[in-house]
């Protein structure tokens, strides 16, 4: 009977301890790094979602940026961060799956070492063309003309997810694209329109407004289906050419070890913010599909796209 006692007394206790820290945590403001800078779209997403999001947390999520490294300078302090639950931080993929795989960085990290709140942001990829070119006008010509001569194409940097869906229309289509890595956005922008490159491999939240302008071509979306941002834009599938899918995806994160009920309370916090009206209508205008899974749905995703990465080892040189 005392037996029976004690541990009914100790399970009682260690259950009033949780009901305790769920209704306690958070007490203080919740640090996030952003592994870019300020002024990015991670950057600038994240600005639009956490006033969204504090209301349910009852404190501040006060932004750090952490720019550097592919992102890995970012995602190196998050995971050296306390895991008490007061530092979480976005991750980008697939930079931070390329991060670790690449054996030429030893990083002993991978997804395991994250513990996994919720994605924020899925921005497919997509095909574009200068607006003047004359040498093909859909993505049935770009493909064939590839496949019996080279072409420029430009990305936002090695190893990323243009660089990764280039690499996957050479080995599955046998199109002849070469990369032209750049730093960002703005300068693949800039080598497209100016004719010194042939295609670019992008994304849509970064080319909706310059395709709808007229700036560029859109030619494909690299998607399991078409994006309401650029409705008249097929996907590659449906052109005849599945198998390519391309995204870049955000999401957030925490350092592994934080207990299951701040994962809770994190967790539940951000689907709300997410889900706000006011917050998924600025997305809209931004052209950047919110787009939540949590838990196993999230995981398996990044999986996913880490199984994707793993297929072009030996292409990548790894």
């Amino acid at each position: 009977m005392k037996i029976k006692t004690k541990i009914l007394t100790v399970t009682l206790a260690l259950s009033i301890s949780s009901l305790v820290l769920a209704d306690s945590y958070p007490e203080k403001p919740i640090s996030s790094i952003i592994s870019f800078g300020a002024g990015g779209n991670t950057d600038v997403g994240a600005r639009i979602l956490f006033p969204k999001v504090e209301p349910s947390l009852g404190t501040s999520l006060t932004i750090i940026n952490k720019p550097g490294g592919g992102g890995w300078v970012g995602w190196t302090n998050l995971l050296n961060s306390k895991n008490d639950g007061y530092t979480i931080g976005y991750i980008n993929t697939p930079n931070l799956i390329t991060g670790y795989l690449n054996p030429i960085y030893k990083r002993n990290k991978n997804l395991d070492d994250f513990e996994l709140i919720a994605n924020h942001v899925t921005d497919y990829g997509v095909i574009s063309i200068n607006k003047d070119e004359e040498r093909f006008n859909t993505i049935e010509d770009l493909v064939a003309y590839a496949q019996k001569n080279v072409l420029t194409v430009t990305t936002t940097g090695a190893n990323g997810d243009d660089h990764i869906a280039m690499l996957k229309m050479n080995k599955k289509y046998g199109t002849q694209f070469v990369p032209v890595h750049t730093t960002g956005t703005a300068q693949q922008r800039a080598a497209l329109q100016g004719g010194h490159v042939d295609v670019s491999f992008s994304n849509v939240g970064d080319t909706n407004v310059a395709y709808k302008n007229g700036q560029l071509k859109i030619l494909s979306i690299m998607a399991p289906e078409r994006s309401k941002f650029i409705p008249d834009v097929p996907t590659l599938a449906e052109s005849g050419f599945p198998g390519v899918v391309s995204w870049s995806a955000r999401g957030i994160a925490a350092p592994k070890g934080i207990s299951d009920e701040q994962l809770k309370v994190l967790t539940a916090a951000f689907i709300k913010g997410m889900n706000n009206p006011e917050h998924l209508k600025k997305m809209d205008e931004m052209g950047l599909l919110v787009d939540i899974k949590t838990g196993d749905a999230y995981k398996e995703m990044l999986l996913a796209e880490e199984a994707g990465v793993t297929e072009l080892k030996s292409i990548l040189g790894w």
